[in-house]
């Protein structure tokens, strides 16, 4: 018997780009929900709407799970939708923002039937109004608050390897 589909929204944010930031995701499925967010120091908002997603697919246990994902992010859905990442992966990454990521995202990827759709953020659609609350609060509100946020490792990297200005 075929398991049902699992809805995932997503939304990233990040307070200065860069600045801190978090993510936020919402899982559906059969009745069942979960709320997903975390918070970094020192992010970009594009790494933020790609973590959102790669943290969604990677909650979920069943493999070969069928997943339909809401996104505001043109940069995710683009680059699944219309080939980009196919493109970078071919090119090993050259050239790539985000590679670290990227490749994260591939690992889970191709363990589940994933659809990917754009939504308009900022728009009154529910979910993703939702998630970007659940991603401002993790990230910059959380950082206004006093809150110690990890280091996003991977952004870092990117500063040390030039591809940034790197912090003073």
């Amino acid at each position: 018997m075929e398991k049902p589909v699992i809805y995932l929204y997503t939304d990233g944010a990040a307070s200065g780009n860069p600045g801190p930031g978090g993510y936020g995701a919402i899982l559906r499925c059969a009745g069942h929900e979960k709320e997903l967010s975390g918070g970094f120091a020192r992010t970009t908002n594009n790494r933020m709407e790609l973590m959102a997603v790669i943290v969604g697919l990677e909650t979920i246990r069943w493999e070969n799970a069928r997943v339909e994902v809401y996104s505001d992010s043109s940069y995710v859905v683009k680059a699944v939708n219309e080939g980009w990442l196919d493109n970078w992966q071919r090119k090993g990454w050259k050239k790539v923002k985000n590679p670290d990521l990227w490749m994260r995202f591939l690992e889970v990827y191709r363990r589940h039937r994933v659809t990917f759709h754009w939504i308009r953020g900022h728009a009154g659609h529910p979910e993703n109004e939702r998630c970007d609350t659940l991603a401002v609060n993790a990230g910059g509100k959380a950082a206004a608050a006093g809150a110690v946020l990890p280091e996003d490792t991977g952004y870092i990297s990117a500063d040390s390897e030039g591809d940034v200005i790197p912090f003073d």
